[in-house]
């Protein structure tokens, strides 16, 4: 298994990606379906997003400060998702508006993903070496038991307004 911290936040991406499809796939499935597959999403973006927020963008925003406003604007690109979570959390999946909203997130966080992986994943492999990025991956390794599961969970609510304030 690797440290590499740049693969385990595109395994994260796969991850999400067959929820994603999972729940696209299930429109003609009972809303307790459907709410239980956004249940998953929930969590795994919660727990994604915070090692992120924790971990990847602050140290690479430390060391590579040419990357400045992409980290920028991928913790406004959380930010949005993690409003759009806390709200979907707080739904009935019989909701008239939960497969549009669960909808409108997964568009926003594919297309964060796809800016990631296209744009700043290379970059910040080029300019830190291998290790470097197998010692952020254990860190990620070693913190994910304490990420929040829930964006009601109060660390997850601190990263959110943590992101208002700045």
């Amino acid at each position: 298994m690797s440290t590499d911290a740049i693969v385990l936040l595109k395994e994260d991406h796969q991850e999400m990606r067959r929820l994603f499809k999972e729940f696209q796939a299930s429109e003609d499935a009972p809303a307790s379906k459907r709410g239980k597959l956004v249940k998953q999403i929930l969590e795994a973006l919660t727990v994604h997003t915070w090692l992120e927020n924790e971990i990847m963008y602050p140290e690479v925003r430390e060391r590579l400060p040419e990357l400045e406003d992409h980290i920028l604007e991928s913790y406004e690109e959380h930010h949005v998702a993690d409003v759009l979570c806390f709200e979907l959390s707080s739904m009935q999946p019989d909701d008239e508006h939960f497969n549009a909203k669960t909808t409108v997130l997964i568009e926003n966080v594919l297309h964060h993903v796809e800016e990631e992986e296209q744009e700043w994943f290379p970059k910040v492999r080029e300019s830190m070496g291998r290790k470097e990025l197998q010692e952020m991956g254990q860190r990620m390794i070693d913190r994910r038991p304490e990420a929040p599961r829930s964006p009601t969970a109060p660390k997850a609510l601190k990263k959110s307004l943590d992101a208002m304030r700045a």
